[in-house]
């Protein structure tokens, strides 16, 4: 689990972000001012920071963060949308996202930037009794590879991105198939049918990939 530091000290957003990428499989330590980002810096595998805050902004924040810990990833948000303004977040920071913003983008650049700062570590994930090598996304029992299909594959990667969230029919096909979903189109079920088939121990009674009923599925760790 990558831990996250997150400094935002307006409550609203700072809740729904922190909840979202919870829900996304990411450990989040919310911090309200920079004040403390000192002492969670080493612990951490990514720093989101805000660029209004009270006391020190972001901007001297994430400076003072990026000499002192080079290799630890900083992603800036901020309503300031002038291109002056990102330029100066870019001069340190390795991303600027402008608020408002979709929370997909947000978990898309959050993983381009693990992914750039930890391509060398072994990454694995502990899914009930799979083991999941996430560097290559090779998922193993007991020792054993399980071998997917293109689309098992995808499916399951979508699941994994969005483990502990419940994904509703419509919302799966769109974003796996990359067209609109069809009431009444069996295409999702069977395929679910068929990698709970490779995946669960009793693909009768699933217990990673779960049947929310009238609302779609989960993937639950």
């Amino acid at each position: 689990m990558k831990r996250i530091i997150y400094v935002e000290d307006e409550k609203d957003i700072g809740e729904w972000v922190t909840r979202d990428l919870t829900e996304r499989g990411y450990e989040v330590i919310w911090l309200k001012s920079g004040e403390e980002v000192d002492r969670y810096r080493h612990q951490a595998d990514l720093l989101i920071l805000d660029v209004m805050l009270p006391g020190l902004d972001g901007f001297s924040i994430g400076r003072r963060v990026k000499k002192q810990n080079p290799e630890l990833p900083i992603l800036m948000l901020s309503a300031r949308t002038a291109v002056e303004d990102k330029l100066e977040g870019l001069q340190f920071a390795d991303d600027y996202l402008t608020k408002p913003f979709h929370p997909d983008e947000l978990s898309a650049r959050i993983e381009v930037l693990l992914r750039r700062f930890h391509t060398n570590e072994e990454e694995m994930l502990q899914l009930q009794h799979l083991t999941i090598r996430l560097n290559d996304l090779r998922i193993e029992h007991n020792g054993e590879e399980i071998r997917l299909t293109g689309k098992q594959y995808y499916l399951f990667e979508y699941f994994l991105r969005n483990l502990n969230r419940i994904l509703t029919k419509e919302h799966l096909y769109e974003n796996v198939w990359g067209e609109p979903y069809l009431d009444g189109d069996k295409t999702l079920m069977v395929h679910i049918r068929y990698l709970r088939e490779k995946i669960e121990l009793d693909p009768a009674q699933p217990t990673i990939i779960e049947t929310i009923r009238g609302l779609g599925y989960r993937m639950k760790r």
